[in-house]
C-alpha cells in the first residue's frame, strides 16, 4: 500500500506541470507578438473601414516587406502623383473613327457638335504658322475701304465689316485667313476683327489693314497709321463651320473651302481607300484635290489646336454653301 501510495502522485504532479508549460508557452508567443509590433515601422496599426486603428499581426510565416514612407521637411509625407487625365491622341488616317453627318448632329449654343464622335484630338498639334496662340505681336495698324467685303480668303460679300487684311508674311499662304485677333492700341483702344484678306507689300510683317469702320474704333481715320499690338483669339460664335466646293468642281477635280471655323484651320483632309490624305492649301483659301481624289467623300478639319472634326455628307454642290453644324472648342 505504501508503495503504491507513492506511486499515485507521480500523474498528479504530471498534471500540475500541464498548465504551466501552457502559461510559458503562451508568455513567449505573446513576447514575439509585442516585440514584432513595437520595432514595426508603423507601429503596427492601419487605419480600419470605420476610421479607427486596427492592429495588423503578419501572418505565421509571411515576410514583412515595403518602402519607408517618403517625408518632406516638414515630416508630412510626399503626395502622390496623379495619373494623367489626358486621352490617348488619336492616329492620323485612322478611317474607323465615326463621323458626324449634317443631318445627325445637332448644334448647341457654342456652336459644337452635340456627336462627340466627330471631335477628337491629336497627340500634337500641327504647326500654327507665324500667328501662335497666347502670342502678342507688335505692329502698326492701317486703314481701307472693304468694299463688299470680300477678299483673297474668297469667303465672298460680307455685311460684316469688323474685319483686316493680314500682311502678306502672316497671311501665309492664307493660313490666317479666319482668324478672330485682337487688336490694342497704346491707349487702351480694343477690336476684334477676322482676318478676310491679303495686305501686300508696303505693308509689312506685324502690320494689320483694318476695315475703316473698325480702324475708326482705335483712332480718328486721320491718325493713318498707328502703333499696336494684336494677339489670336478663340471667341465665343454660335456659327458652325460650313463647307463650300468651288466653282467647277466635280468629282474629278474640286477645291474645298471652310466657313465660319472659330480657330485658324491648319489643315483639310479627304478620306479615301488608304486612309486621310491632306490637300494642298493656295492662298486663295481653297485645298486643292487636282485628280478629284476624296471629293465628295469624307472630310476631316484640324485647327491649330489640334481637334479633328470629321465631316461626311456633304456632295460636290460647287459654290453652295453646306453646313455641319459642328464647331471647333473654344480656347
Amino acid at each position: 500500500m505504501a508503495s503504491s501510495s507513492h506511486r499515485r502522485p507521480r500523474p498528479e504532479r504530471r498534471t500540475r506541470r500541464v498548465p504551466v508549460v501552457t502559461v510559458v508557452a503562451v508568455a513567449a508567443v505573446a513576447l514575439v507578438v509585442s516585440l514584432v509590433v513595437a520595432f514595426r515601422p508603423d507601429g503596427g496599426s492601419e487605419t480600419g473601414a470605420d476610421g479607427g486603428a486596427r492592429t495588423v499581426v503578419p501572418a505565421a510565416g509571411a515576410g514583412v516587406s515595403g518602402s519607408p514612407t517618403a517625408t518632406g521637411t516638414t515630416g508630412s509625407p510626399s503626395p502622390k502623383p496623379k495619373p494623367s487625365t489626358a486621352s490617348p491622341s488619336a492616329t492620323a488616317g485612322r478611317a474607323s473613327t465615326p463621323a458626324a453627318t449634317p443631318s445627325g448632329a445637332s448644334g448647341s449654343s457654342g456652336g459644337r457638335s452635340a456627336a462627340p464622335a466627330a471631335r477628337t484630338a491629336s497627340g500634337t498639334a500641327p504647326s500654327a504658322g507665324r500667328i501662335a496662340p497666347g502670342t502678342s505681336y507688335r505692329g502698326v495698324a492701317t486703314s481701307y475701304d472693304v468694299g463688299d467685303g470680300n477678299g483673297a480668303c474668297s469667303y465672298g460679300p460680307t455685311s460684316d465689316v469688323m474685319t483686316a487684311a493680314m500682311n502678306t508674311a502672316d497671311y501665309e499662304t492664307s493660313k490666317a485667313c479666319g482668324a478672330y485677333v485682337l487688336v490694342r492700341t497704346g491707349s487702351g483702344a480694343s477690336i476684334t476683327v477676322r482676318i478676310t484678306n491679303e495686305c501686300p507689300a508696303p505693308c509689312e510683317a506685324g502690320q494689320l489693314d483694318l476695315s475703316r469702320q473698325a480702324f475708326a474704333k482705335l483712332a480718328p481715320l486721320s491718325a493713318g497709321r498707328i502703333p499696336v499690338t494684336w494677339s489670336l483669339l478663340s471667341p465665343a460664335t454660335s456659327d458652325t463651320v460650313s463647307i463650300r466646293y468651288k466653282t467647277g468642281s466635280t468629282r474629278y477635280w474640286c477645291g474645298i473651302q471652310a466657313i465660319g471655323h472659330r480657330n485658324p484651320l491648319a489643315r483639310l483632309e479627304v478620306r479615301t481607300s488608304a486612309g486621310w490624305t491632306a490637300l494642298a492649301r493656295t492662298d486663295y483659301n481653297y485645298f486643292l484635290s487636282e485628280q478629284g481624289t476624296g471629293c465628295g467623300g469624307a472630310l476631316r478639319l484640324t485647327d491649330i489646336y489640334g481637334e479633328r472634326l470629321t465631316v461626311e455628307g456633304i456632295a460636290v454642290r460647287a459654290n453652295v454653301v453646306q453646313s455641319t453644324r459642328v464647331q471647333f472648342a473654344r480656347h
